[in-house]
């Protein structure tokens, strides 16, 4: 399948119609800003239409071969509304938008542009860009997502597509993605080309309706042959690198390969009393708006602290809960050891904020100096 679509994905050129088509998948507020004069919005409204119109072009080719077994539905396609996200959620679900999500304990480990069966039912994937930039950050969660589709669906290959508007062939972490068996790159006509087959009222009146393709199958027939649950290995994997950190063993033993499915991406160790938020305090400060937070200062302002660390690197993470307010503060190290604001969790991110909702204070003042001893201070 993937040899056959690397050589004939690009014969099917889309024309007006289909480029219309791939509208119905953009909500209202994408439609208008497809041809925004704010470039960094339009760039965003043009990526989610090129993803749409991928998705369209492969419901097409797939009519015209066998190889390809079926196309999982998404985007207006999907069914709607999707299920609740809930905590102790595993396998794939719909978001409300109808992305294909994989979720561990309610928590959304990975999305999946496109997904699909070939001939002999193996599941396969795509990621979809627009973009050279953060090539490899990409590299590493489609590295993921082939060890993850692999471990649940018990396949030692994991087809894999990139399919791509501008020609990043020549990139180190495309070359080594390529290396991989099973993998192909596919380079599109670059978005700007193919967004000149539209106008800009060609975006009005296109309803968010679903499509009949004898290739389309639901997300709910391609759950994973071997269920997981997310939670018992995360917190094996949690529980095994505490007492790593009691005996002060090195990282480089933490990373070394064990009887652990390697799909848990990050551990989340627990929240601090208040004898473990002061012994953090005094190995590091945190920066939050150019203000520099005192012990006090963090026990005033926020009603929780969760230390937690990133894989495979065990990148330390500081998530500190506000008082006032149903949010956390993702904190990450800065150069001179401190922790600055990268990003905030809150109830948009729904399954994640209820996990870190549910975490409750059970480390103190040892284990938290061994925690910035290991993984702040190294």
């Amino acid at each position: 399948m993937i040899d056959w679509l690397r050589i004939n994905f690009n014969e099917v050129q889309p024309d007006k119609a289909l480029a219309i088509r791939a509208i119905r998948h953009l909500k209202k507020r994408e439609k208008i800003k497809l041809f925004s004069p704010d470039i960094s919005q339009m760039r965003a409204a043009e990526g989610r239409w090129y993803e749409a119109l991928v998705y369209e072009m492969l419901l097409d080719i797939a009519k015209k071969s066998d190889r390809i077994g079926a196309v999982v539905r998404k985007g207006a396609d999907a069914p709607f509304p999707p299920d609740e996200i809930l905590l102790g959620q595993n396998g794939l679900f719909y978001s409300t938008r109808g992305d294909i999500k994989l979720r561990g304990n309610g928590q959304d480990l990975a999305e999946f542009d496109l997904m699909l069966l070939d001939d002999t039912g193996a599941v396969a994937f795509g990621e979809i860009v627009t973009s050279p930039s953060d090539i490899k950050k990409m590299e590493e969660e489609i590295l993921y997502k082939k060890r993850i589709l692999g471990y649940l669906f018990g396949q030692a290959t994991v087809p894999f597509m990139l399919f791509s508007s501008v020609d990043i062939s020549r990139t180190t972490a495309a070359k080594r993605l390529m290396r991989q068996h099973g993998s192909t790159i596919i380079v599109t006509r670059s978005c700007e080309e193919l967004k000149s087959l539209l106008r800009m009222h060609d975006t009005r009146g296109i309803p968010r309706k679903p499509v009949r393709n004898a290739k389309l199958i639901d997300l709910h027939a391609v759950q994973p042959k071997r269920p997981f649950d997310y939670r018992q290995l995360h917190d094996r994997r949690r529980d095994r690198v505490l007492e790593a950190l009691v005996k002060k063993e090195s990282t480089e033993t933490l990373k070394k390969a064990d009887d652990i499915p390697p799909i848990v991406k990050k551990i989340i160790f627990g929240a601090l009393y208040p004898s473990g938020i002061r012994a953090l305090c005094r190995e590091t400060e945190f920066s939050i708006r150019d203000h520099m937070y005192s012990c006090n200062d963090v026990l005033d302002h926020f009603s929780k602290v969760i230390i937690a660390a990133d894989l495979p690197g065990y990148e330390p993470v500081i998530y500190l809960r506000l008082k006032h307010k149903k949010e956390y503060l993702k904190m990450v190290p800065t150069r001179g050891g401190g922790f600055k604001v990268e990003s905030k969790r809150s109830v948009r991110m729904k399954g994640f904020f209820l996990w870190l909702e549910s975490v409750e204070p059970t480390l103190g003042a040892n284990i938290t100096t061994r925690f910035v001893d290991q993984f702040i201070k190294q």
